[in-house]
């Protein structure tokens, strides 16, 4: 019988009726009843020009990976330790994604995310969820984001948590499934949401000229499309620093 202090410990990281991740020991076990959301998530690791976990093996519905070196660069609602330098790597990172050639499946297009907006405010007023002058002033903040864009290669839930440092290092970034050609303001904005304070570092890495109303916008857009999600998922959007401050914010 193997010794108690060898015996491996389950981690759930993560789980909703969607799908769950489990770390054991320096493993991550991804299941994901959707193999389609695999796929991307596999083929988009293997051509992004930024440090990825190593896929160890894959079986119908579990994806394998290896553990990241370091630590999160950050986690929604907390404050995070990581140093300038480290968020201006992160924006670094995300110019390298940004300038690879594109993957050849499409992202929502701007359409798609207009009647998005329009039934998530709906339901946020209807179902009285939050006042409707928040939502109104948010979605009118939003609008700002649904402009033409040129289409990049994102990561497209670029969240803190999921880019990984060790020191001043980006040492990988995870969770591809959402991976497409979209709007680089989009990853931005979602690196940057509920920690604007180190904005001026990720836009200092990622270089060049970055519209911050239309990266604010996005904040809106994501937030107000995120809260019916994040509820029906077990997930708490009013804790403090998460969504429903980011739209307050806007107020």
């Amino acid at each position: 019988m193997a010794d108690a202090d060898e015996v491996e410990v389950v981690e759930v990281v993560v789980a909703h009726r969607e799908r769950a991740t489990l770390r054991v020991g320096d493993v991550y076990l991804k299941i994901d009843a959707d193999r389609a959301r695999t796929d991307v998530e596999v083929e988009a690791m293997a051509m992004a020009p930024v440090p990825t976990p190593d896929v160890l093996w894959r079986k119908p519905s579990v994806l394998a990976l290896a553990a990241l070196r370091g630590s999160p660069l950050g986690r929604l609602g907390e404050p995070s330790t990581a140093s300038p330098a480290a968020w201006a790597a992160a924006g670094a990172a995300v110019r390298a994604l940004h300038d690879a050639p594109l993957p050849p499946w499409p992202g929502r297009s701007r359409d798609v995310f207009a009647a998005q907006l329009a039934a998530e405010c709906e339901w946020l007023v209807v179902n009285d969820v939050l006042p409707d002058n928040l939502v109104t002033r948010n979605r009118e903040v939003a609008e700002a984001a649904l402009r033409p864009w040129t289409p990049v290669f994102i990561h497209g839930d670029l969240q803190v948590a999921h880019v990984f440092v060790d020191g001043d290092e980006v040492t990988g970034v995870l969770d591809w499934s959402e991976a497409a050609q979209g709007d680089a303001l989009f990853d931005l904005a979602t690196l940057s949401l509920g920690h604007e304070e180190h904005l001026d570092d990720i836009v200092a890495g990622y270089g060049g000229d970055v519209d911050l109303d239309v990266l604010r916008a996005w904040w809106s857009l994501r937030s107000l499309l995120g809260v019916r999600w994040l509820v029906e998922h077990g997930f708490d959007p009013f804790a403090p620093g998460c969504e429903v401050d980011v739209l307050k914010s806007r107020m």
